[in-house]
């Protein structure tokens, strides 16, 4: 269940479409800090994943053990990527290399997939501890584009995606969802590659020009611009505007709620 929403009530139906400047078709909405507020569950997750394994290893020449940072850290190298490749790129920023080692590997900290899999424990232990938050904004947009005939998917890197979604019972908003448990069973490379985006405009049955993004991470925006999507939304919830819009958004919202017909 929901347990709050975040901004107000949801509209269900009915009413002019949104103003995008461009003709769009299908909606393609980032999950964590666009859909929901689920993006600060996940860096508190990082953060006790990458601080423990810091503090329990020796650097070895030239390595860095800084602590994870919740703010620059977590936007800079994680957030919108898939977990593997978000352990790669923290782990890079400290000088540090660590084996990929095998999908099955159990949480721990011998590989980057046991160290994911360690985070992603720690992010199923949070969301069941405070549930999950649903931007009422973003709610509303999403009702209004399918009332109007526009078809929308979900393009999120988290493989807890759809355990989300149901929790918040707003699964059936969303035609396609493509999320990390998807990417990996069909190959498809993590943001900022438009590979998972690229593939939820193709199960709409409809090409990328036809298509908008909704991001709040720069990768995320990265990736729509390099698909070649028609209309890039940057979300700005975190006060990094200016980075949104030099990574390739259309135009940047402080929440989705702007975008609604008036």
């Amino acid at each position: 269940m929901v347990d709050e929403i975040e901004g107000g009530s949801s509209v269900t139906s009915g009413g002019p479409a949104p103003d995008f400047p461009v003709s769009v078709r299908g909606c393609l909405f980032d999950m964590d800090g666009v859909l929901t507020s689920t993006a600060r569950l996940h860096a508190e997750a990082w953060k006790e994943t990458f601080d423990a394994f810091l503090a329990h290893r020796n650097p070895a020449a030239g390595e860095r053990d800084e602590p994870f940072d919740l703010a620059t850290d977590y936007r800079d190298y994680v957030d919108g990527r898939l977990r593997e490749d978000g352990a790669r790129a923290f782990l890079a920023s400290r000088h540090i290399t660590l084996a990929d080692g095998s999908p099955d590997d159990p949480p721990g900290n011998a590989s980057i997939h046991s160290l994911a899999e360690a985070k992603d424990e720690r992010y199923r232990r949070l969301i069941d501890e405070r549930g999950e938050h649903v931007f009422a904004g973003s709610i509303d947009l999403v009702r209004v584009t399918r009332a109007t005939g526009i078809r929308t998917a979900v393009v999120s890197a988290s493989a807890n995606a759809r355990l989300v979604l149901e929790s918040a019972s707003i699964t059936d908003l969303f035609d396609v969802i493509i999320d990390g448990v998807a990417a990996a069973a069909r190959h498809l490379a993590g943001k900022p590659s438009p590979q998972t985006y690229l593939a939820a405009a193709s199960d709409l049955n409809m090409p990328a020009s036809d298509c908008a993004v909704f991001e709040d991470a720069v990768a995320g925006v990265a990736a729509g611009k390099a698909g070649g999507f028609a209309f890039v939304v940057g979300v700005d919830r975190d006060g990094n505007r200016d980075e949104l819009l030099a990574n390739g958004a259309t135009i940047v919202v402080d929440d989705l709620s702007e975008l609604l017909p008036k």
